[in-house]
């Protein structure tokens, strides 16, 4: 069992940056997929990065080259740094821990990203 809890979230104009963190409890984030989603008012939840356990990560096209996701094991940490931030990219931002081909699929309870002009 994991329990995530995200933080970060806030207001931003666009341009600005900002970085969210989604702290595990429970079992070490090692062993999981690590991915950050967003839902948007209206919108589906979609994927924003995934990080694998050898390392490698996916983004979505909408925020390649500028987001990016990192995971600090010491600290049971997931990271998602949000750089030149776009109105488009205001939502709810949820992280996700999940060991695929099991039912071991776990979610935090989100966190507001306000993107204003």
């Amino acid at each position: 069992q994991v329990q995530l809890v995200e933080s970060g979230g806030g207001l931003v104009q666009p341009g600005g940056s900002r970085r969210l963190s989604c702290v595990a409890s429970g079992r070490g984030l090692s062993f999981y997929t690590m991915a950050w989603y967003r839902e948007a008012p209206g919108l589906q939840r979609e994927l924003v990065a995934r990080l694998y356990g050898d390392g490698t990560k996916d983004y979505s096209d909408s925020v390649k080259g500028r987001f990016t996701i990192s995971r600090h094991n010491a600290n049971n940490t997931v990271y998602l740094q949000m750089n030149s931030l776009k109105l488009e990219d205001a939502a709810v931002y949820y992280c996700n821990a999940a060991i695929w081909g099991t039912d071991q699929n776990y979610w935090g309870r989100g966190t507001q990203v306000t993107v204003f002009s």
